[in-house]
């Protein structure tokens, strides 16, 4: 077990914890707009769903922020072996995000009233914008708050010459965390500019930014975890953020092709984004060897189960599903349907949220001092989260196909009933698989607030060296088994991709829906089918170890950490 020694760590604690509060409070949001999905008259009016649909999807936005704050608070000091910099900046950051994410609830209905606070030509007390609702005198709080963060990072580094490939990841990823933002700290009249500039900052940030920290995090979080090879990770941190910003800053343009922009920007956006998924993949096969070089028992099962998660998720909802609806002949239809929530989820929560879980994991019993804990608790509540999530991403998805075909391609009405019924039973499927969803994000919620706080639990012996055969299933999972896996992945996806592209047959359009409907039935179950069960395949060859005497491992204390980040 990992000593920690610098007491400014302590300070991510905070930030883990509000992570988790505003969790709740976001699976909470979901679960209700899920419900008014089936009945829009629910609390119509007092709780009305454009205002709760905003909440969830900014909750979700500010509780995935500060677990990247709290995890690169928590590792900082291990990459720099020095304590953070500043750390009573760190506490205004905290007291700043949680004043930001206060007013943004409080003011997500005052741009539906039309009480935006409008001065000097700009909205200062909410602007409406999706994703990026808060008005400028919150933008500007973000602002500093960003510039703090990556102030106080970069002071905490070594010098430059000292630095490795995931201290530049981290370096480049806050930096860039707050310049992006300035494209959203000014309003335009012009619609089309206005969404040219705020998809500077969504895509930006969540296909560039998050993703730079997120390989990064994900990688260091391997070296302590596996003892991994720091030289090994830096080289995949290094290909992967170069690919990430290679494919990721052209491919923003997937999201001009609707809003007035020039035709040609559908050619390079469509080419661009079909790139994207390429650091997935990388990230996704790394993974997969650091896990297998020493052949060690997992000693924090939930922390792995959620990072495998995360890059899974990463791989199946980003990269699969995103290539799946980015291209300009598949966007047409795709776009502003319920087939984009399917990815979105999948690919935020999946990514980011399921990052930010994981440190939590590794990070609370090491910051409370908990040498054992017993981890059934954060086992039960992965595989309902992620098998929830699976679910929703599949109800979303099979739904969306309905809708495209009755509202974009038979041009059906939305709003005189005509469509709604058609996606009932997949809107009843969606608050169905949201509380399985929330039954697991309130066990980990739990189990995360209460680590050190509750009785703690005895190290279980392990029996002695296991000779006989451990089952198929079981058995260790090797390279070219895990890229058959990865491979039937991507034949369901193409499946689905298929399947969207056939919208644009004569058949269909003369209303004939075979051929779209058999292919996402094909494609959908057996994406989230065949992701279920890698994932189950992959954590059982894993969890075989246990049953047998791990080799010999160096000193897991703070100085061996030292040594493997030095290296």
């Amino acid at each position: 077990m990992i000593k920690i020694d610098y007491q400014s760590q302590r300070l991510s604690l905070r930030f883990f914890l509000l992570m988790l509060v505003l969790f709740g409070f976001q699976v909470l949001f979901g679960l209700l707009i899920a419900v008014q999905h089936v009945d829009p008259n629910l609390l119509a009016g007092i709780l009305n769903f454009n205002v709760m649909r905003a909440e969830h999807t900014n909750l979700g936005i500010l509780w995935i922020l500060s677990g990247f704050i709290g995890t690169i608070l928590f590792v900082g000091p291990l990459l720099s072996h020095r304590e953070l910099a500043a750390p009573g900046l760190i506490r205004f950051l905290f007291w700043a995000l949680l004043a930001v994410t206060l007013w943004n609830v409080a003011t997500q209905s005052l741009a539906a009233t039309g009480n935006a606070g409008w001065w000097l030509g700009q909205p200062w007390l909410e602007e409406g914008l999706e994703y990026l609702e808060a008005g400028r005198a919150a933008d500007i709080v973000i602002f500093i708050g960003f510039a703090i963060l990556a102030w106080v990072v970069l002071r905490t580094f070594p010098p430059r010459r000292e630095w490795n490939e995931i201290h530049w990841g981290l370096a480049i990823g806050v930096s860039a965390l707050t310049f992006v933002w300035l494209f959203g700290v000014f309003f335009v009249d012009r619609l089309d500019l206005q969404e040219y500039f705020r998809w500077y900052v969504v895509h930006y940030w969540v296909e560039g930014v998050w993703e730079v920290i997120h390989i990064s995090l994900v990688g260091f979080l391997l070296v302590l975890m596996f003892k991994a090879d720091v030289k090994a990770v830096g080289y995949a941190v290094f290909w992967g953020v170069a690919m990430v910003w290679l494919s990721g800053l052209i491919g923003n343009a997937h999201h001009y092709f609707w809003i007035g922009t020039p035709e040609f920007w559908q050619f390079w956006g469509s080419l661009f984004s079909a790139l994207e998924p390429l650091p997935l993949v990388f990230c996704f096969w790394h993974i997969y060897l650091d896990a297998h070089q020493d052949r060690r028992p997992l000693e924090n099962a939930p922390a792995f189960y959620f990072i495998l998660g995360s890059v899974v998720l990463e791989q199946v909802g980003a990269g699969i599903l995103g290539f799946t609806m980015t291209f300009a002949l598949t966007n047409v239809w795709s776009h502003g349907t319920w087939v984009t929530p399917s990815h979105a989820h999948l690919a935020l929560f999946g990514t980011f949220g399921m990052l930010g879980i994981a440190s939590a994991y590794y990070a609370i019993p090491l910051l409370r001092g908990v040498k054992y804990f017993d981890q059934r608790l954060g086992r039960i509540a992965f595989w309902m989260v992620f098998t929830g999530m699976l679910g929703i991403a599949f109800a979303f998805a099979i739904g969306g196909t309905i809708q495209v075909f009755l509202y974009r391609a038979m041009g059906l009405s939305w709003f005189g009933g005509q469509v709604f019924p058609a996606m009932q039973f997949y809107k009843v499927l969606v608050p169905i698989f949201g509380l399985v969803f929330m039954v697991g994000a309130g066990l980990l919620i739990y189990d995360l607030m209460t680590l050190g706080l509750r009785a703690r639990t005895a190290p279980v012996q392990r029996e002695s060296r296991q000779t006989g055969d451990p089952g198929r299933w079981r058995r260790t999972l090797r390279g070219t088994e895990a890229g058959l896996w990865l491979t039937g992945m991507w034949v369901f996806g193409a499946f689905i991709t298929l399947g969207l592209l056939s919208f644009n047959l004569d058949t269909v359009a003369k209303g004939d829906p075979t051929i779209p409907y058999v292919l996402a039935g094909l494609g959908y179950p057996g994406l989230l089918l065949i992701t279920l069960l890698f994932v189950w395949r992959f954590l059982a060859s894993l969890e075989a170890r246990a049953s047998i005497e791990p080799a010999p491992a160096p000193e897991r204390g703070a100085g061996a950490v030292d040594q493997a980040v030095r290296a």
